[in-house]
């Protein structure tokens, strides 16, 4: 089982540092990341948030986990399942690295 509680991944870092509830839209979060963080640190984001979207965990269980440590994004909203909404993420960190 996932656990939210586990301060040092930097996947929980990276969902509840991100993408907390004082954000104002997850669309602007994003934007500030992609903005102020490293090019090495967008990689480095790139293969953990991969390593923990291909992990054995079920996909229910990472949904739960992006869901409670990312409490900033409102998934109803966004018309995609957390994990879903991961995929998209990733793919806006990627286009990013190519422009740094």
């Amino acid at each position: 089982m996932l656990s939210s509680n586990k301060l040092e991944e930097p996947v929980f870092q990276f969902l509840a540092g991100t993408f907390h509830q004082d954000i104002d839209s997850p669309e602007e979060a994003l934007q500030e990341l992609l903005t102020e963080e490293s090019k090495e640190y967008l990689e480095f984001a790139i293969i953990f948030l991969t390593d923990f979207i291909e992990s054995e965990y079920s996909d229910k269980e990472k949904n739960e986990y992006i869901q409670s440590c990312a409490d900033g994004v409102y998934f109803p909203a966004t018309g995609l399942k957390p994990l879903q909404w991961l995929y998209q993420v990733i793919e806006q960190i990627r286009e990013a690295v190519k422009t740094k």
